[in-house]
């Protein structure tokens, strides 16, 4: 049977680091809108205490978790076991996502000292926290992870104010309209 929890605990926090992939959802205010759920890997989450959680957002092909959480705040970020003994923890709370070009960016990014930019860093303050059985997760076995991603965020090639122009442009907003990457006032 499932539990709800206040907080994150050892075992909790034991949980979450030995997974290899976790799920990220969000969903816009409105009914007519379009509910998100992404799939994050590499090791881009970090536990900042027992009611604060950050993930490092590399980028992709939508800007949906940043819109929705400009609108409303809502996330769910869900962890399944594929090896071991089967568990699912979800932990549920208000996101804030701070973007590259925010000041306050640097400082966050130091929590993932493995990568050297990413489109935003979500920080995920918890007001619940649950977990469940699990029983109906098959077992998969981790080969590695995919280095697309990350080859594409590292590509020299790129300058940095291609990359960011990439993000401004392609990422401006979410397939339901909603604000995603905003460019600097001063920029404009």
């Amino acid at each position: 049977m499932g539990k709800t929890y206040d907080k994150l605990d050892d075992k909790l926090i034991g949980f979450i680091k030995a997974q290899k992939m976790f799920f990220v959802a969000t969903a816009p205010l409105s009914g007519e809108g379009h509910v998100n759920v992404s799939p994050k890997g590499y090791d881009s989450l970090a536990i900042i205490d027992e009611q604060t959680v950050a993930w490092l957002d590399m980028g992709g092909s939508g800007i949906e978790t940043m819109a929705h959480l400009k609108e409303n705040g809502r996330i769910t970020i869900m962890f399944c076991a594929f090896e071991g003994a089967a568990n699912i923890v979800r932990l549920y709370g208000r996101g804030e996502a701070v973007q590259f070009d925010d000041p306050c960016f640097a400082d966050l990014l130091a929590l993932f000292p493995t990568f050297d930019k990413a489109r935003a860093i979500v920080t995920v303050k918890l007001d619940r926290v649950s977990d469940s059985c699990g029983w109906g997760v098959p077992f998969y076995e981790f080969k590695g992870d995919r280095d697309q991603l990350k080859r594409y965020a590292d590509n020299p090639a790129k300058s940095p104010d291609d990359w960011a122009e990439k993000f401004y442009t392609a990422n401006a907003t979410s397939i339901d309209g909603l604000t995603g990457v905003e460019r600097p006032e001063s920029a404009s």
